[in-house]
């Protein structure tokens, strides 16, 4: 009897499926590891390249100071999410998000011949507001921690009378 996976065939033997098939199934588990950790450290090599271009050789006025904080590479590797931290205000963002469209052509040459890619990924720029939310998380918490529960006035109350 021959069983049928992934475009190849293999005998079955006496119920057991064969060391061929176990051995193939093993090798295509490591190539899925293998290529999650290419996939992370292309995206470090991007980041770095991408901060990198936008540190010097973009002259785009609309584009302020960009830290770019991280780049999430797509599974099949043909977009990546770039997230930028703007310094300043909301509107300064918008401008500097708007240039960095604008230029998204030319960072993609740019990283081709860098990292000497076949293709770039389709790059998509987003605000990382990660570190406005976490402030935003810490004055909650200390503003929660401040506060005096209604229970411990009365309680508290009490023990001075």
């Amino acid at each position: 009897m021959f069983l049928r996976a992934e475009g190849a065939f293999w005998l079955r033997t006496e119920g057991a499926i064969s060391d061929i098939l176990i051995r193939f199934i093993l090798r295509c588990e490591l190539e899925k590891r293998g290529q999650k950790y290419h996939r992370e450290r292309l995206g470090e090599a991007l980041r770095e390249e991408i901060e990198t271009i936008l540190e010097g050789e973009l002259a785009d006025p609309r584009i302020g100071l960009v830290n770019v904080s991280s780049v999430d590479l797509a599974p099949d590797g043909k977009s990546a999410r770039v997230l930028v931290q703007v310094q300043g205000d909301d509107e300064e963002a918008e401008r500097s998000l708007q240039g960095l469209v604008a230029a998204t052509g030319f960072v993609r040459r740019e990283i081709t011949e860098r990292l000497h890619l076949r293709r770039a990924p389709e790059l998509i720029f987003q605000l990382d507001r990660s570190q406005q939310f976490e402030a935003r998380i810490d004055e909650l918490l200390k503003r929660t921690r401040k506060k005096p529960s209604a229970g411990d006035h009365s309680s508290q109350a009490k023990h001075k009378s």
